[in-house]
């Protein structure tokens, strides 16, 4: 450094006369130490805000999530009761028994009852000539709900329709999608309703939930007319209580929960219902809280890289202080002392930031809530994020700031000494484990178990180490096999890879990082639905009827063939429960639960099916399947899908006693079978050999496939105005809705993720800020040995394509590694990835690289290259 530049650097330093007192020179003078930092800070404050800026949005992320998560777990709790409508809710899936109707009956004393039964069954609209699967709900007229409201267009429909004849109260969405309108017909069963009103919300009830099941009203007095209740159909009968007010329905509910469970009874009562309800939803926030995570700890990144470019700028003015008197520790406080204080500007800014944007988080959840959600400032979460900001940003700070303490004052003199000690630091290791500890402490109170906060610390280490590597790997590849044969401009751009002062390691972790996010979203959307996707396949059936009776099954399939479609399989289902499994009974398993058989084994109704052969959805993995039987009697061999075996604790050999309606079959299981679920087939858990249930009371399925829209509808129409009680599943109707569903998460993932890519741009602009100084004096020194402004121009432009495309390249290479494991290890579908989104993704974030990369560095080539030295120096 020569005499001029010393002066210069002296001068710009705000020295109170105190520094040069040689007693006082150790002493750690808070007030003093702070004015310091606050002096020194005034020439680079637009700098210190800039990298400040990289942890805004990953505290606005936090502070909107919790602040969302706080008001809706009050609401939750204001509307508990109108989650269920109601104390008590019992239900059941079958028929009640003498004993459980007057234990029914006894729990109303005092109170009142309102009975319901819920079933699937198509539905005729006559006035579009169309037809749906939908959920009837037969509601006796009653008080139900007791809290909270149906919501009906006309608003009195939701109790009219109970007491005025033939009426049915209809989802809104069916009267749209089949242009119907209150005053016009549907048909259910064998009998035709008026439709009293549109349907809008039920208790408890969610959007998506109406989505997937849109339901029809219809008074309970007209059910057994309309014929649905077949024997072998899935029928729900639901009992809801108001009780009295001296009865609490928890206590009850747990004095007879023996009885319920014995009887294989669900119920459930206003904290049940409160607790699952907030538990799902905290599920929700955690993984939002840990996505917004993520995007501060790439913030953080960012900090700490700027931070250690910051620090590299101020080497001489530390020498010069150093020089003066002061001691490395009082020369490191004042630069923590500037970054803290950014870091809690930042924190404010980024809790500001959140509570605005939790305004727009009711609409963006809205199809998943079954609550109506006010808003209002948490200050427990404004809080939570300011602290959490200021703790991150200060530790990942630290690492760099922690080699102010071993700056040399020889600095001052010779520019080119090694300004630092080689010796290994134990405080930066020790920093390392802090930050490592506080990733873990957070996710652990989000996840709330140590192995799945391990998980995610140890996700979060693998991503960012990889990266890393990544990055420097290329670093070393582009220097050690440098192409000097290429054009300069290329070779100028290439050397900037790993010359010093790079920006390669910072732009591949922190843009990587949100490219992985983004990506990873879109594979796994496109691998769920192709999974699903059966619409496309020439082979598979597209078209499920159920509920067909012995007696209708062969006129069912010679109607199917009439209509020109091929009958692709036709499969009787028998309706049975287990009653004892190994010679334990479901008393019992109750009273020692070291068996490891799950009660509800018990009382959950199977559905079986019998057959001589497998189909080529089922691979053998144990046993040997005996497709016939003869009448010889003994226990019968069946076979049972393996993951369902795993869960009833029993292997080949073991025994299971079977309840048909009554009489109880003894079986032994001689083969297990892994189903493919995923296909389009009639797969079941059981599975008879035939010999044994053909006069059993069943019903059967079956499979075809229609070829269009049009041909699919028309086929419905005939076959409910035929057979009123045989009902269709159109698996291209749940194809569209599943799309729909995943396509609604999807977005609401990737608003989040959204925070982690703005968190890299903002990473991106402060580090080519931050390191514009350098970059100024490349351009001068070039412009003064002759090089044209289109030059440099094209060697900025080069970079930044370069390093936008390997942290999009890095990127995306982590997210197909990611949903490999989610695919494998979660989902458990096989990895067939689609990689058409890959590309629009690698692109746009390359080309938003060298744009933002462009923005930043306009100002350089404007201006002479003496008053750019001269305004920058």
């Amino acid at each position: 450094m020569n005499k001029t530049n010393q002066q210069a650097t002296i001068s710009n330093i705000a020295v109170p006369d105190t520094i040069i007192h040689l007693e006082k020179k150790n002493n750690l003078n808070l007030r003093w130490l702070l004015k310091m930092a606050w002096r020194d800070s005034r020439r680079n404050r637009g700098r210190l805000a800039l990298f400040i800026s990289s942890i805004v949005l990953g505290i606005a992320a936090l502070v909107a999530i919790n602040s969302f998560s706080d008001n809706l777990r009050t609401d939750i709790d204001n509307q508990a009761k109108s989650l269920i409508g109601a104390d008590l809710v019992v239900a059941s899936n079958k028929e009640i028994e003498p004993e459980m109707q007057q234990l029914l009956d006894s729990i109303a004393v005092g109170g009142d009852r309102s009975d319901e039964v819920r079933f699937a069954s198509m539905v005729y609209f006559q006035a579009s000539e169309g037809t749906r699967l939908v959920q009837v709900r037969a509601l006796e007229a009653g008080g139900f709900p007791y809290y909270g409201e149906i919501e009906s267009e006309p608003q009195d429909a939701s109790t009219t329709f109970r007491s005025g004849g033939r009426k049915a109260l209809v989802d809104h969405t069916l009267l749209l999608q089949y242009n119907s309108e209150p005053g016009d017909s549907i048909k259910v069963g064998n009998l035709t309703f008026e439709i009293a009103g549109a349907l809008h919300k039920i208790p408890g009830q969610s959007a998506m939930t109406a989505t997937i099941a849109p339901a029809v009203y219809i008074p309970k007095q007209y059910l057994e007319e309309t014929g649905l209740l077949q024997k072998g159909s899935r029928i729900n009968y639901y009992h809801y209580y108001r009780l009295p007010a001296n009865t609490d329905a928890d206590e009850l509910a747990k004095k007879l929960e023996p009885r319920f469970d014995a009887a294989g009874f669900g119920f459930d009562t206003v904290q049940s219902r409160k607790e699952s309800t907030g538990e799902s939803y905290a599920n929700l926030a955690r993984f939002l809280s840990l996505v917004g995570f993520v995007a501060l700890l790439l913030g953080c990144v960012g900090v700490a890289s700027a931070v250690h470019v910051y620090i590299r700028e101020k080497l001489s003015t530390i020498g010069v202080l150093r020089c003066l008197g002061m001691s490395g520790k009082q020369a490191f406080l004042i630069y923590l002392f500037q970054v803290a204080a950014m870091g809690l500007i930042g924190s404010i800014a980024g809790a500001i930031l959140g509570s605005l944007i939790q305004l727009y988080l009711p609409q963006l959840f809205q199809t998943f809530l079954p609550v109506e959600v006010t808003m209002g400032i948490s200050w427990t979460a404004i809080a939570e994020g300011i602290g959490i900001g200021l703790v991150v940003s200060v530790l990942f700070a630290l690492l760099p700031l922690l080699s102010i303490r071993n700056v040399s004052p020889l600095i001052t003199l010779r520019a080119g000494i090694e300004h630092v000690s080689k010796q290994p630091d134990k405080l930066r290791w020790a920093v390392s484990g802090l930050i490592l500890a506080f990733i873990f402490v957070f996710a652990y109170l989000q996840l709330g178990t140590w192995l799945r906060a391990l998980s995610f610390t140890a996700g979060v280490l693998v991503g960012f180490v990889v990266l890393a590597l990544i990055a420097r790997l290329m670093m070393g590849l582009v220097k050690r096999y440098f192409p000097r044969s290429w054009g300069y401009v290329w070779r100028q751009s290439l050397a900037n890879l790993y010359r010093p002062n790079n920006q390669t390691l910072l732009l591949t972790v922190s843009i990587g990082l949100g490219t992985a996010l983004i990506a990873t979203l879109f594979l796994m959307q496109r691998l769920l639905l192709s999974e699903v996707a059966i619409a496309g396949s020439e082979n598979q059936p597209n078209l499920v009827l159920f509920d067909i009776q012995n007696a209708q099954k062969e006129e069912v399939a010679q109607l199917t063939r009439e209509q020109g479609l091929p009958v692709l399989q036709m499969v009787p289902v028998v309706t049975m429960r287990i009653d004892e499994i190994k010679g334990y009974t479901a008393a019992d398993v109750r009273n020692d639960t070291t068996l490891g058989i799950s009660e509800r084994a018990f009382t959950n109704e199977l559905r079986v099916t019998y057959r001589d052969s497998l189909i080529d959805s089922e691979k053998e993995v144990g046993g040997n399947w005996q497709g016939k039987v003869g009448s010889s009697g003994g226990a019968i061999p069946i076979s049972l899908e393996d993951r369902y075996a795993d869960r009833l604790e029993v292997a080949v050999g073991d025994t299971i006693v079977f309840n048909v309606q009554g009489a109880l079959i003894p079986t032994i299981v001689a083969h297990l079978r892994e189903v493919e679920w995923n296909r389009v087939q009639t797969n079941f858990r059981v599975v008879f050999p035939e010999g044994v249930l053909e006069e059993a009371p069943q019903f059967h399925v079956l499979m075809t496939r229609t070829q269009t829209d049009n041909q699919s509808a028309q086929f419905q129409r005939t076959m409910v105005q035929r057979f009123p009680n045989v009902s269709a599943i159109d698996l291209d109707l749940i194809l569209r809705t599943l799309d729909d569903i995943l396509g609604k998460i999807a977005f609401v993932i990737r608003f989040m993720a959204l925070f982690s890519i703005s968190t890299g741009l903002l990473v991106l602009i402060g580090s080519v800020n931050i390191s514009k100084f350098q970059r100024v004096q490349e351009s001068v020194l070039l412009r003064t040995l002759g090089a044209s402004r289109k030059q440099i121009l094209s060697i900025n432009a080069f970079e930044y394509l370069l390093l936008g495309a390997l942290a999009a390249g890095t990127g995306i290479i982590l997210s197909l590694g990611a949903s490999w494991a989610l695919a494998v290890f979660s989902f458990e579908v096989p990895f067939a990835p689609d990689l058409a989104p890959l590309l629009p993704i690698f692109l746009g974030i390359t080309a938003l690289t060298v744009f933002v990369g462009m923005l930043n560095s306009r100002g350089i080539l404007n201006r002479p290259p003496l008053e750019v030295l001269r305004r920058e120096g």
